[in-house]
């Protein structure tokens, strides 16, 4: 059974959630261009552990099912993970598909855009502008905060949802048993923002989608993409990016549940973690090789970044050579190294 959970309710959580939250945190209102340079697209009580390489979490096991809480990319929503979620729920896990703000059962979806009203898509005014990562940090604390009151939590976010990772890493590490990056942005001190990881050489033969916005940046506040086009060249580029390697019938399924807009102040927020706190989780990185929207290069440059930085306490990684940015169409794979991580 799936429950669509938008109300908050305080009954525990049995079975696989989709989850949101009515955390409201400050928002920050700086814009910037150069916050989508490069763009790729996407889709407290408990002592820390002492020695690098353990989690307070797993030092301090708890009774109850391993919770998997997993964070979307951007432009994308909580539903994306749902034929892993259902994978790991047969195996026995609890499984909370994060939407942040705005998105997936809160979505925002422009009036211009259910016309295809391109023109006045280009001016629509968006909930989602000025929100930042302080904003998608706090949606995931507070699941991770009542998540792991029933037993351990391993944390996933895959390609933009690397950054609300590492910040939650910073903020509730002896909540975490294990944190996951899946083809996902891990800011390092050297590329401090998912904007910077997107500009690094090492980035430079990904495919961006800037060329596909659909109005100003910076008066809208928001990068907004225009997911019902029926041009060929733009779908295409989508195509690319997303999910080259899957059939036709995939590819327009997964455009179907895109989101127009993202927040350009979530790819300029600062997510570093820190050695003392985010360090000291067990992590692990899923390798994706055929990523054109992270590329494999980039990847490899933020695992070793992170590796240098807590060298006693280094990235799992596990590699998948032949898939694209959104992963390997067979969920299972991908489920079953999420499934060793409870252990």
């Amino acid at each position: 059974m799936v429950v669509l959970d938008r109300w908050q309710d305080k009954r525990p959580v049995h079975s696989v959630v989709l989850m949101t939250d009515d955390t409201n945190e400050e928002r920050t209102g700086a814009t910037r261009r150069t916050a989508l340079r490069g763009l790729g697209l996407a889709v407290g009580g408990m002592a820390l552990a002492t020695g690098l390489g353990t989690s307070p979490a797993a030092a301090n096991p708890r009774r109850g099912p391993t919770t998997y809480v997993l964070v979307h990319g951007t432009h994308s929503a909580g539903a994306f993970w749902m034929p892993i979620a259902r994978e790991l729920t047969l195996r026995g896990h609890r499984v909370v598909m994060v939407d942040q703000p705005h998105h997936g059962a809160e979505a925002f979806v422009p009036e211009s855009y259910q016309r295809q009203d391109l023109e006045a898509m280009a001016a629509e005014p968006s909930p989602l502008k000025g929100i930042g990562l302080e904003d998608y940090e706090a949606r995931v604390t507070g699941i991770v905060r009542r998540a792991a009151r029933n037993g351990p939590v391993v944390l996933v976010g895959h390609s933009l949802g690397g950054v609300s990772v590492s910040r939650v890493g910073d903020a509730v590490p002896h909540l975490l048993h294990h944190i996951c990056y899946m083809a996902a942005f891990c800011p390092s001190r050297a590329l401090p923002t998912a904007d910077a990881c997107t500009a690094a050489p090492e980035n430079a033969n990904a495919v961006s989608p800037v060329e596909l916005a659909v109005g100003d940046l910076d008066r809208l506040g928001v990068f907004r993409l225009n997911f019902r086009t029926g041009d060929s060249r733009a779908l295409a580029l989508l195509r690319e990016m997303i999910c080259a390697d899957y059939p036709d019938a995939e590819f327009r399924r997964m455009l179907a549940g895109m989101q127009t807009d993202e927040p350009i102040t979530a790819y300029a927020g600062r997510a570093v973690g820190r050695a003392g706190s985010w360090g000291r989780i067990p992590r692990t990185y899923l390798r994706f090789g055929k990523d054109r929207t992270i590329a494999t290069a980039l990847q490899d440059r933020m695992i070793a970044e992170a590796d240098a930085f807590t060298p006693g306490n280094s990235f799992r990684v596990h590699d998948f050579p032949e898939a694209s940015h959104v992963g390997p169409l067979d969920p299972i794979p991908v489920a079953e190294i999420l499934d060793t991580l409870a252990g």
